[in-house]
């Protein structure tokens, strides 16, 4: 039988096609599909967004900190149970990033323990919607309006999440970026999605994405009258999108909600499959409330008799893949050592951590490989 990978993009001849459009054009690099698909997108998210397309969730992070005035010498409060590009980018800009631990049900950052961490330098909270399962963003707001911070989401998961009704993006944050890595609810392969409502940071972000250049090459080189005169205005970076990973994301985007109600039918398969099985269900979304479902993650309990890493070797030996969904931050040399962080720092973290499991849950799936996957669960648990 062939290995059942953990995660697989879901690709079809529409976004094929249209990035053989864009290599037909000659226009391959941030032109009229990165336009399209940032327009589409912010249509998507709607509330009057802008939308700037990046390389990456962690250029987009990295600029959307910048435009709001992360300078070194700043603190950011964010959770240890993340990717590490979360954190990374904080230090890009010389500040700090300050650890919070998470809440044990939900895996997102407890907004209990923020305003203990809040000092004198204290500039942004970066919440993470961790499997795609929105943090009480209410709760942040509130905290961050009570102390003049800044609010930058990372909706790495959270496409199409939403909060009291509202998608992830379209809230009162400062920024929502959005990841389009090859796992992700959508793909553009590598990519990512600054949302903002503020003219002023968006401006921002587009500016600095490309070397700090006032003026983006596919304005400068299809303008009527010749502009090939630009200005550098700051020292930026390198972090555009392409037309063709814009390419991709143009009909991935068109799918998302079909895809997410794929992934939440296929939640609701392993839920009522493990139901009564030693371990922990996922958490869900509140009522009319949506889960993204980028990730299905179990916490095995100690009647489980097997260890999480023995798990996911057994898991192995079926041929199913898994994943660990995170390495806490606290446990990677560089944070630990850099400030001092221990385990007990962050008992949710790291119980959650030793015991989660992220199972495959993706739209190529068939029925019969969910039933694989949950034949497997049962067989290593003995049930």
């Amino acid at each position: 039988m062939s290995f059942l990978p953990f995660a697989l993009p879901d690709i079809c001849e529409d976004e094929i096609n249209e990035v053989l459009d864009s290599l037909r054009s000659g226009w391959l690099t941030t032109g009229p599909k990165t336009k399209r698909f940032e327009e589409d997108f912010a249509a998507f998210i709607g509330n009057n967004s802008e939308a700037i397309a990046v390389n990456s969730a962690t250029a987009g992070l990295h600029l959307a900190l910048e435009a709001v005035g992360i300078t070194a010498g700043d603190e950011v409060i964010t959770t240890p149970y993340t990717f590490t590009a979360t954190a990374e980018v904080i230090r890009y800009l010389g500040a700090d990033p300050v650890l919070v631990d998470i809440d044990a049900a939900t895996f997102n950052i407890d907004p209990s323990k923020i305003e203990a961490a809040i000092t004198s330098r204290t500039k942004a909270i970066v919440p993470v919607h961790f499997a795609g399962l929105s943090c009480d963003m209410q709760a942040i707001f509130s905290i961050a309006r009570k102390h003049n911070l800044k609010v930058v989401e990372d909706a790495a998961h959270a496409l199409p999440t939403t909060c009291n009704g509202k998608l992830i993006g379209a809230l009162e944050s400062d920024a929502a970026v959005f990841s389009f890595y090859a796992t992700k609810t959508i793909t553009t392969g590598e990519g990512g999605m600054v949302v903002t409502h503020s003219p002023e940071l968006a401006k921002r972000c587009r500016i600095m994405r490309l070397h700090g250049i006032s003026r983006d090459a596919f304005d400068r080189y299809t303008s009527i009258k010749p502009a090939w005169h630009y200005e550098v205005v700051a020292p930026g970076f390198k972090y555009n999108m392409t037309d063709i990973a814009a390419s991709l994301g143009i009909h991935q985007l068109k799918k998302a909600k079909a895809f997410q109600q794929k992934r939440s039918q296929m939640a609701a398969t392993y839920d009522s499959a493990f139901y009564g099985l030693p371990l922990t269900l996922p958490p869900h979304a509140p009522d009319n409330d949506t889960h993204a479902w980028h990730l299905y993650v179990i916490r095995l309990h100690d009647k489980a008799g097997i260890s999480r890493d023995s798990f996911i070797g057994a898991m192995a030996e079926k041929g199913i893949g898994c994943s660990v969904h995170f390495i806490p931050l606290h446990l990677h040399p560089y944070w630990r050592d850099l400030y001092g962080l221990k385990p007990e720092d962050f008992p949710n973290a790291q119980s959650g951590f030793e015991q989660a499991v992220s199972l495959p849950l993706y739209t190529k799936m068939s029925e019969e490989d969910q039933q694989r996957v949950i034949q497997a669960v049962k067989e290593i648990l003995a049930c």
